[in-house]
C-alpha cells in the first residue's frame, strides 16, 4: 500500500488558474492602493521616507507571483519569502497584504506542494527564517529604543518585554494557521481522490460482477437445453427407429413407439418455449427448471418405453432436499441416461439415490460399450454435470466400470438440518 507521500495532487483546472490570475492582481491593486494611501495620509509603518517607486515595487513583487501559486507553490513561497524579508530590510515594504501574501504562499505550498517532504521541509525553513529576522530586526532596535518609548504603557509588564511577546505570538498564530490549513487542504483532496478511486473500483467491480452474471446465466442456459433437448431428442430417435423396425410386424407396436416420439417433441418444444420466452424476457430471471428427484420414475418410464431395461431403487432415510440439490440430481440422471441411450448401446441402466449422513449419492451405471480412445468422455453434457455438482460443492467420478458399462457417480452435500424422520 502506497503511503500518503508516494500520492501527488493533480494540477490545478484551467479554471482555477483563472481565478488564480483574477484573485493576485486584485490583490496586487490593493496593495499598490494601499502603498499610496499610506504615503498621501503619512502613517506609513516604518516612518521612513522611501521613493514611492521602491515602495510600489515591493508591494507589486511580493502580490503579483500569487498567480502561479497553485502552478509552482515551492517557487511562489521562496520568491515570497526573499521579498518580504527584503522589504523590510530596506523598510520599504507595505505590510498588510504583504503579510496576507506570505499568508497564502505558506498555504497554497502546504496545499498543491508536489513532493511533500520538500514542501515540508521548505516551509518550516521559511517561518524559520521569517522569526529569525525577527530576533534580528529587534536585536538592532533594542538599542535605538529609549527609556520613554511607551509614555502610555499601564501593563504590570515591562513594555519592550510585551512587545516582543505579543509580535511572536501573532506570527505564531499567523505562520501555524497557514501551515496547518495548507495541510489540511492536502490531506482533504487525497482523501477525495481516494474516494474517486475507490468509486470507479467499486463500478468496475459492478460491471465484471454483471458480467459474470450474465455468463453464468448464459451456462446455466445453456446446460438446460442440452439436457432438455439432448434427452428428448435421444429418446425420440430410438422410439423412431423401434417403430421403422416394427412398422411392417407390428403396427401397435409401431404406433405406440410414435405416440412416444409425438408425446417427447411436445415435451421438448415446450421446454424450448420456456427458455427462450425467459430470455426474451429482460426484466424477469429465467425461470428455474422444476424437475428433481421425484420426476427421475417418470424419467425411467420414458427410457423403458424407448426399449431400455431400467431398475431404480432408493437407499436410506427420505430427506427433504433442497431444490437446488434435487434438480442436480435429476439432471445428473437424466445426462447419465441420455448417454446410455446415444453413445453406449446399453440395455440396461441402473439409477440407485443413496441418501448417506452427509450427502446424497447418484450413482447410475449401464452395460454399454464404455469409453474407449476413440470416444469421448468429455462432452459438453459431462461438464455441465460437473459444473452443477462443483456449484454445490460435491464431487462427481465417471468411468468404465470393471465388469463392463460405464458408471456415473455423484456426490451432492447435505445440509443436517433438512434431514427429516421416516415417519415425518
Amino acid at each position: 500500500m502506497r503511503s500518503l507521500d508516494d500520492w501527488q495532487r493533480p494540477g490545478p483546472t484551467p479554471r482555477q488558474r483563472r481565478n488564480d490570475v483574477v484573485i493576485a492582481l486584485v490583490v496586487m491593486a490593493g496593495a499598490l492602493l494601499n502603498v499610496m494611501l499610506s504615503r498621501s495620509v503619512g502613517q506609513f509603518v516604518w516612518g521612513v521616507e522611501r521613493s514611492a517607486a521602491e515602495q510600489l515595487a515591493f508591494a507589486f513583487a511580493i502580490t503579483f507571483p500569487l498567480i502561479w501559486r497553485r502552478v509552482h507553490p515551492d517557487v511562489v513561497l521562496v520568491v515570497c519569502a526573499a521579498v518580504f524579508i527584503a522589504g523590510q530590510v530596506r523598510e520599504a515594504q507595505e505590510i498588510q497584504f504583504a503579510s496576507g501574501a506570505i499568508f497564502a504562499a505558506i498555504y497554497a505550498d502546504g496545499a498543491w506542494g508536489r513532493d511533500r517532504a520538500r514542501s515540508r521541509w521548505l516551509r518550516t525553513a521559511v517561518i524559520g527564517a521569517m522569526f529569525g529576522w525577527l530576533a534580528i530586526a529587534w536585536l538592532v532596535a533594542v538599542d535605538t529604543i529609549g527609556e520613554n518609548a511607551f509614555p502610555d504603557a499601564t501593563g504590570e509588564l515591562p513594555p519592550l518585554l510585551s512587545a516582543l511577546v505579543s509580535q511572536v505570538l501573532m506570527n505564531l498564530v499567523v505562520f501555524g494557521f497557514a501551515y496547518f490549513f495548507g495541510e489540511t487542504a492536502w490531506l482533504s483532496a487525497r482523501r477525495e481522490a481516494v474516494l474517486v478511486e475507490q468509486t470507479e473500483q467499486l463500478s468496475q467491480a459492478r460491471v465484471a460482477a454483471e458480467e459474470r452474471a450474465v455468463v453464468t446465466e448464459r451456462l446455466r442456459i445453456a446446460r438446460e437445453l442440452h439436457d432438455v433437448v439432448a434427452h428428448h431428442v435421444s429418446v425420440m430417435g430410438i422410439q423412431a427407429a423401434a417403430a421403422r423396425r416394427a412398422m411392417d410386424r407390428n403396427a401397435g407396436t409401431a404406433r405406440d413407439a410414435l405416440t412416444s416420439v409425438e408425446e417427447s417433441a411436445r415435451t421438448a418444444v415446450d421446454e424450448l418455449h420456456r427458455m427462450l420466452g425467459a430470455l426474451r424476457t429482460a426484466d424477469e430471471p429465467a425461470p428455474q427448471p422444476t424437475a428433481g428427484v421425484e420426476r427421475v420414475g417418470e424419467l425411467l418410464d420414458r427410457v423403458r418405453d424407448a426399449g431400455l431395461t431400467a431398475e431404480f431403487a432408493v437407499f436410506g432415510e427420505a430427506v427433504a432436499l433442497p431444490e437446488s440439490t434435487s434438480q442436480a440430481a435429476y439432471r445428473i440422471v437424466q445426462e447419465a441416461v441420455t448417454n446410455a441411450l446415444k453413445h453406449a448401446g446399453a440395455s440396461t441402466v441402473d439409477v440407485r439415490l443413496r441418501y448417506l449422513a452427509r450427502e446424497l449419492e447418484v450413482d447410475v451405471a449401464d452395460d454399454g460399450r464404455g469409453a474407449t480412445t476413440t470416444t469421448k468422455e468429455g462432452g459438453m453434457g459431462l461438464v455441465g454435470m460437473r459444473e452443477r455438482v462443483a456449484l454445490l460443492g460435491g464431487t462427481v467420478e465417471t468411468g468404465n466400470r470393471s465388469a463392463g458399462g460405464y458408471r456415473v457417480r455423484a456426490r451432492l452435500p447435505l445440509i443436517p438440518a433438512q434431514r427429516v424422520g421416516a415417519s415425518s
